[in-house]
């Protein structure tokens, strides 16, 4: 029997990474930024009502603040995967409430129109996500660790059952896991002992990631895709300087500048992006797309908040949505690229007494 490697530090410790977080804190940044826009659009149209009276002003900080509590107590008070997409959610809402009303905490006169606030919210959000990936991605997942993930679904399971859809997640992630894991197979005569049922909770956060994962597939793989993206990429970058010009004030403003600056650094990567094209280069292509995005919403996008405030929401939505699609197409490109090496990579014959298989002429390699 081999030696087990020794954990990391954080494995050790008991931080195992969840396999799902990336959706799961996706999930909640989606629901804070549109509780946010959702909340700034219905108090605009309602002109700004206060709940209360009589000198009482019931600021909706306070319900976000319950939301996360509710959120954090469903976390700590249920076991297994089935709670997360709610908590997420709920987390998401709740936060978005909270952070509505930052101008009310950065200013000496409580001023909700603070107009910075926009930018504030679009930063923290960012550094959210960035601080997050960081912390989750920095190192690649460990077996032991899909293997923690796969006995988190049987936590469930032995209580309550599991259905062919959760039994079935669980049996792709164990696939994942060498049989030199130490408790692979114990784990997996585990989920084998899991009784069947089909009552599960209803889970529209996952039904919404499986619908939403599908339509970026095949809108990525359209064949006018990579066109498409040019020329929205393309218009985007040229719009987002208009709308800087106009609402702020003229190209001597700090936010205009970096607007400028931003735009033309996205409007460079998709330029060598729809090279990369003409050359039938698409894996590149791809990445510099990505990049001409990242820049619009790690740099462009926040200039962008502090001069035309939650007007700039839609080029926000507008870079996730491709953002989205790209990385869609990224993956199908790299499966791709797998499974080719997959064929291509030549195999020992059954028996070794036996000659080797003759080589393709036609191989390149």
């Amino acid at each position: 029997m081999s030696t087990p490697t020794r954990s990391s530090y954080l494995m050790r410790a008991g931080l195992v990474r969840n396999v799902r977080s990336g959706e799961h804190l996706t999930t909640f940044v989606v629901s804070g930024v549109a509780t946010v826009l959702v909340t700034r659009l219905l108090l605009s149209l309602s002109g700004y009502p206060q709940i209360g009276g009589k000198g009482l002003h019931i600021a909706h900080v306070l319900p976000g603040g319950l939301l996360m509590l509710v959120a954090i107590s469903l976390l700590l008070g249920y076991v297994g995967p089935v709670v997360r997409p709610a908590a997420a959610t709920i987390g998401g809402i709740g936060f978005g409430l909270f952070i509505d009303e930052v101008g009310k905490f950065v200013t000496s006169d409580n001023n909700y129109f603070y107009k910075p606030t926009a930018a504030i919210v679009y930063v923290v959000f960012v550094l959210f996500v960035l601080g997050t990936r960081f912390l989750f991605t920095r190192r690649p997942i460990d077996q032991r660790e899909e293997l923690a993930n796969v006995i988190d679904y049987t936590v469930e399971g032995v209580a309550g059952g599991l259905s062919r859809r959760r039994r079935e997640q669980a049996a792709v992630l164990l696939r994942t896991v060498g049989p030199q894991v130490q408790g692979r197979r114990e784990t997996s005569e585990l989920l084998d002992a899991c009784p069947p049922d089909e009552v599960e909770l209803a889970a529209p956060v996952d039904a919404g990631w499986q619908f939403l994962q599908r339509s970026l597939v095949r809108l990525a793989t359209h064949p006018k895709a990579p066109q498409v993206a040019v020329v929205v990429l393309a218009v985007q970058a040229l719009g987002e300087l208009i709308i800087a010009a106009v609402a702020g004030d003229g190209l001597d403003h700090l936010p205009v500048q970096g607007v400028t600056v931003g735009s033309l650094l996205s409007a460079m990567f998709t330029v060598r992006g729809a090279l990369a094209l003409r050359r039938d280069n698409r894996v590149r292509a791809v990445r510099l797309f990505e990049l001409a995005v990242l820049v619009s919403l790690l740099m462009t996008q926040v200039f962008q908040f502090a001069t035309a405030q939650f007007a700039a929401a839609f080029g926000m939505l507008l870079d996730l949505a491709m953002l989205g699609l790209l990385r869609a197409e990224r993956d199908r490109l790299r499966h791709e690229l797998e499974e080719a090496r997959k064929v291509r990579t030549p195999r020992l014959p059954p028996d070794p007494a036996l000659p080797p298989f003759p080589e393709d002429p036609s191989d390149p390699v």
